[in-house]
């Protein structure tokens, strides 16, 4: 097993998120509130410390402010005379005179901290998906295979396989085939509708990553990005590169694992939450998830009579929610939410200090964070009117970003 003082952490925090507009408008990606109380990032860091990793570097860069307030808030539990720590690394033009240019130069701009812990092994994570997994499990292929890199892979079908990377394994588990977002996949042998696809995590030895960024720094046509540049190069040069397939930590066999990259996904992943026995297990106390959390009240809800009644049903309800004589079904409610009388909302998120005006309806939308919605306003009933003044996804999801006032 590898000793975690040899290992250095970089979780990849920077991106813009762009299919996620608007709710990358004011945050970074890995900064988008999700279930309620947590942020996405919460989930990787859970994991780091799940896995016994207390050493970790967040590469920030863009709209970086709510992140980094968050973890500074949330993840002030480090013992820095135990050699513990987690450092946030905004872009810092240490290579020459421009900003992070791809996730591969995000890490070459901060290779000296590998220098300075003189760890053998760095472990790059995306600080923007939602999973449970054991690092270490992944860690000790590095190990057993001696590995110059070990690739984090997960199964999925082969029509949603365009947007990532996609692996061909020899019996050995060894890469010998990478291609980047590819209309022609790789697919798994003898079952040619799946494929194996980068996680986006990777496990280096510490002198062959060096190595590697050093050639694609030096290259002239390079996107400085893993998956585009780096291990497709380290495959066709004969680097031992190998896959790691990925197992739940709750079930041992569903993976489950959710690139919420844009809205859609995003807000599919969060209902799911709301069913009756979701796939992803939020209350596992062996694997816990960790967060921020403000000194919110408890949930209230507030019954006059039989036609003003405050409940919820199939939902995630946060603290500080005043359901006031509003219905709330299948949603998801951040703190500080109130739903006030005769106010309904179905199939929904509603992030922090979202306020529903009495008689007012919402359906399959999401409400940015302090948004206001008046007096008798309907939301996702008609899409054609919702077109013509918010986003709205192709499958009908209606986008209110922060801040706004939904009236007549």
């Amino acid at each position: 097993m590898i000793d975690s003082k040899e290992l250095t952490t970089f979780i990849m925090a920077g991106g813009k998120g762009e299919r996620l507009y608007p709710l990358t408008i004011h945050r970074a990606k890995p900064a988008v509130p999700f279930a309620g109380i947590y942020r996405i990032i919460d989930f990787t860091l859970s994991n780091c410390i799940n896995s016994g990793i207390r050493r970790i570097h967040v590469l920030t860069q863009y709209k970086s402010r709510s992140l980094e307030r968050h973890v500074i808030q949330g993840w002030n539990i480090f013992e820095p005379e135990l050699g513990e720590y987690i450092d946030i690394m905004p872009a810092q033009q240490r290579t020459g005179d421009h900003w992070y240019l791809g996730t591969a130069d995000s890490v070459y701009q901060n290779i000296d901290l590998v220098d300075l812990e003189q760890s053998k092994y760095v472990l790059i994570l995306a600080g923007d998906h939602i999973y449970k997994m054991n690092y270490a499990k992944m860690l000790n292929v590095s190990l057993e295979k001696n590995a110059d890199v070990v690739v984090g892979l997960v199964e999925i079908e082969k029509d949603r396989s365009l947007p990532f990377g996609t692996c061909e394994l020899d019996s050995d588990m060894r890469i010998s085939g990478f291609k980047e977002k590819s209309p022609d996949p790789h697919t798994i042998p003898g079952r040619d509708q799946f494929c194996y696809i980068s996680m986006g995590i990777y496990s280096f030895r510490t002198e062959v990553l060096k190595e590697v960024l050093k050639k694609n720094y030096e290259s002239e046509k390079t996107d400085h990005d893993f998956g585009k540049n780096i291990l497709p190069m380290m495959v066709k040069s004969g680097y031992k590169v190998y896959g790691y397939t990925f197992k739940d930590e709750n079930t041992g066999f569903i993976r489950y694992w959710r690139d919420v990259g844009d809205v859609s996904a995003y807000y599919e992943c969060n209902i799911e939450l709301a069913g009756v026995s979701p796939l992803f297990n939020l209350y596992d106390r062996k694997w816990p998830i960790r967060t921020y959390k403000g000194q919110y009240p408890p949930v209230k809800t507030v019954f006059a009579d039989e036609k003003r009644r405050g409940h919820a049903l199939d939902s995630l309800i946060s603290d500080g929610c005043i359901l006031s004589g509003g219905f709330v079904n299948h949603s998801v409610l951040s703190p500080n939410v109130r739903v006030n009388s005769f106010a309904e909302v179905h199939d929904s998120i509603l992030f922090e200090n979202v306020n529903i005006g009495r008689n007012a309806k919402i359906k399959k939308a999401i409400l940015d964070k302090n948004v206001e919605v008046r007096e008798n306003i309907e939301i996702g009933y008609d899409l054609k009117k919702d077109k013509e003044r918010f986003f709205t996804t192709p499958d009908g999801i209606v986008v209110i970003p922060r801040d706004t006032v939904v009236d007549a």
